[in-house]
């Protein structure tokens, strides 16, 4: 359980990072086999096949 003071503290200490770039993904991102990117682009870089966008 975790207690924040505010939304901003919650996002920063839990947002997940691009295995990739190194990004906070916050809201939209993809999941890879256990590994997450912050889209596509990312996951593509890294080796990954048949990732696709969604716009």
């Amino acid at each position: 359980m975790h207690v924040f003071d505010c939304f901003a503290c919650a996002i920063h200490r839990m947002a997940p990072l691009c295995e990739h770039c190194r990004v906070q993904i916050i809201g939209q991102g993809v999941e890879v086999d256990g590994s997450w990117y912050c889209g596509g682009h990312c996951a593509r870089a890294e080796g990954k096949a048949g990732i696709v966008d969604r716009v």
